[in-house]
């Protein structure tokens, strides 16, 4: 009969050291689940990709735009010559990590709006057809352009998305529609909104602007979209690039809401990634990190993202290892009370 007890005992303090456990140590497996955001780990200490050769790609390599397709993650990334002339190169990977590239651009200049470079995509896929943002850079003036492709390889060139506007950059599309509509976000200093039925037609008003920099902050200095957004649970999410005077470019994240894709629900008070590399700190512009892809790979979210406008690197979106929350302590607490009481009635008995 006392060893009968004792089993019970024990019995009830395991099942009760097991719940315990299991509230305080919920993993959280989808890192964008909640918000804030956790820092992204880098996943390799040195750039994943460098500059080579004396074609398209001597000069720098950076600013990279990312989509999976079956077990391939492909990149399509800004490259410069040595005159500064920026292409678009095309690499792929089966790990997220090592990368063979094509040995000649996707995209080169040829009109005259984009002379002097094809700079800084974005890409989506909709229908089977992906779709290109890039900035055509005629040596004063930047322009917000399009292209599409049915293969990652050959493109047609659409032109300036906002011909009328002297200045724009930088367009991250959502790839489902929101009322129906295509929303886009674009901009490198503030942030403005776009709407489209096609992902080929636009419209925006100069008045429309969704985020600003703020004062004294990581992106006191200018606020520019990354990757293109995603719809999550909390709302639309963006990955953002953000820039200050005293710490250069890092990347923050913001949500808006699905009902309003121009109204701010959530925003990063800190950056997810910043400069800390040597080569994130050196190159053609100091201090810089900057991202354009974001996919999920293997079960992974990566981040692919310029260094210092010379290289590119790669980090990884973090879960949140815990959750601790008030109801989880107030039932830890009467659990513990519950089995006290349980092993006080069994000793009596």
């Amino acid at each position: 009969m006392k060893k009968r007890r004792q089993a019970l005992i024990l019995a009830v303090w395991a099942v009760a050291l097991v719940v315990v456990l299991f509230i305080f140590t919920v993993k959280q497996d989808e890192p964008l689940a909640s918000y804030p955001l956790a820092k992204f780990k880098r996943a390799l200490d040195e750039p994943m990709l460098e500059p080579r050769g004396e074609g398209f790609e001597s000069l720098a390599v950076y600013n990279p735009a990312a989509v999976v397709v079956n077990d391939t993650v492909y990149l399509l990334y800004r490259a410069q010559d040595k005159a500064r002339v920026s292409y678009i190169g095309l690499a792929h990977s089966k790990d997220g990590t090592r990368f063979e590239r094509l040995s000649q651009p996707v995209l080169w200049p040829e009109y005259d709006y984009e002379k002097r470079g094809i700079e800084d995509p974005r890409i989506i896929v909709v229908n089977e057809t992906y779709y290109m943002t890039y900035t055509g850079y005629d040596g004063g003036r930047a322009r917000l352009c399009m292209a599409t492709s049915k293969n990652l390889r050959e493109w047609e060139k659409l032109g300036p998305v906002f011909p009328e506007w002297l200045w724009t950059k930088s367009g991250a599309i959502l790839p489902i529609k929101v009322d129906g509509k295509y929303v886009m976000y674009f901009g490198d200093s503030s942030i403005w909104i776009a709407y489209s039925d096609d992902l080929v037609h636009w419209s925006a008003d100069r008045g429309d602007v969704v985020l600003s920099p703020r004062r004294n902050n990581f992106d006191g200095r200018l606020v520019e979209p990354g990757p293109p957004p995603m719809l999550t649970e909390e709302g639309i999410l963006l990955i953002y690039n953000g820039a200050s005077w005293e710490k250069g470019y890092s990347v923050g994240w913001v949500v808006f809401s699905k009902e309003d894709p121009t109204k701010v629900v959530k925003r990063a008070e800190e950056p997810i990634l910043e400069p800390e590399k040597m080569w994130e700190k050196l190159g053609q512009v100091p201090n810089v990190v900057f991202a354009e892809g974001f996919v999920k790979f293997g079960g992974t979210w990566m981040l692919y993202y310029g260094g210092a406008d010379k290289v590119i690197g790669v980090a990884l979106a973090q879960g949140k290892p815990f959750i601790i929350s008030p109801l989880g302590i107030a039932i830890t607490l009467v659990i513990v009370v519950a089995a006290i009481t349980g092993t006080a009635v069994l000793l009596k008995t």
